[in-house]
């Protein structure tokens, strides 16, 4: 679902797709559905969206 997830291993964080940061799980807000990325912010968010490939 576009609004939760599933936790596939156990921990307490997940990382970046475009930064490589660490990202809480509390403290995830920015996720791309279709390519099933998390990003840390909303401008990491669109700088992976701006990316061609």
């Amino acid at each position: 679902m576009a609004n939760s997830f599933r936790m596939l291993t156990a921990g307490d964080h997940v990382v970046c797709a475009e930064t490589g940061q660490a990202i809480p799980l509390e403290e995830l807000r920015y996720w791309s559905v279709v390519k099933q990325e998390p990003y840390v912010s909303a401008d990491a968010s669109v700088r992976a969206t701006m990316k061609k490939g």
